[in-house]
This record gives structure tokens, C-alpha cells and sequence, in this order.
């Protein structure tokens, strides 16, 4: 038997999307964004660049600290231990706490090893303290790249 259909009894379309596997796809997503995202930021490099910039004018009579390979210090140009560095910089400031004081430290010295220095002249009382470096020369920029010619 063939039984034909009349036009009102034709199925009714599904007229929603069926959004299940598109909130599927966002939570799984979002899921890979959190884990990630704080990968990206830990143990990036840092190329710190020379600064070209004209420096500042200097006092007459700088007083300099330099943090030496070894960690030893020196203030100017006599020795000073960490101990007795709060009274050897009152001697070359003459006891005038908003001077100045610029730091060197040798390449080579760890940051915490710096920073440590820092803590110190602030525990002092100087808090003006600048950092010194090697002006308008980039790292590395001592002589003629090795490929270059002569």
C-alpha cells in the first residue's frame, strides 16, 4: 500500500542550534588558555640595552660605590666592608643623606648580590642612588664583529 503524505503532515524542522559542542569547544579552550598563559611569562630573557641617552650632569665631587667581581666593596677608591660602609659613606658625604651615590657593580655580579648593596645604603639613610653604566656603547660592542673585516 503507498500512502502519500498531505503538506500538514510533514515533520517540523528544528528551528534551535544545538550550542552543547560549542560550549564544548570554549571550556576546552578556555581550559588550554589558563594553563599556558602563565608558562609564557616564566623564565623569559632579558637583553637589557645600553642606554644612549646623554647622561646627567655630575656633581664636582661624586661619591662612588663599586661592587667588585669578588662582592667586595669599594668607596671611591679605598676598600670598605659591608659592615663599616654607613660610616665610611657619612665620612665622604659629611654626613649629608641626600647626596647622590652612584652605584657600580662589575658585570659579573648577581642581581641579589646588587640588590643586597641597595638595601644597605637605603638601611643608611641615602636613597638617592644612581646606576652607573657604560654610555652609548651596546654589549658586545668592544671591537668589530667577529665576521667582519678587517
Amino acid at each position: 500500500m503507498i500512502r502519500l503524505r498531505h503538506a500538514d503532515e510533514t515533520p517540523h524542522e528544528a528551528s534551535e542550534i544545538n550550542v552543547t559542542p560549542f560550549i564544548d569547544v570554549m571550556l576546552v579552550l578556555l581550559v588550554i588558555f589558563m594553563v599556558t598563559a602563565p608558562l609564557t611569562t616564566v623564565n623569559v630573557p632579558v637583553d637589557l640595552p645600553s642606554s644612549t641617552e646623554k647622561p646627567a650632569p655630575r656633581p664636582d665631587d661624586p661619591v662612588f660605590l663599586t661592587v667588585k667581581a669578588d662582592h667586595s666593596l669599594a668607596l671611591g677608591e679605598d676598600d670598605v666592608t659591608m659592615g663599616g660602609l654607613a660610616s665610611a659613606l657619612a665620612v665622604a658625604t659629611k654626613g649629608n643623606k641626600d647626596e647622590r651615590i652612584f652605584l657600580r657593580a662589575d658585570k659579573t655580579v648577581e642581581y641579589g648580590a646588587l640588590m643586597g648593596v641597595m638595601d644597605k645604603l637605603r638601611a643608611a639613610g641615602y636613597l638617592r642612588i644612581a646606576l652607573v653604566n657604560l654610555q652609548g656603547e651596546a654589549e658586545g660592542s668592544a671591537g668589530p664583529a667577529p665576521d667582519a673585516p678587517p
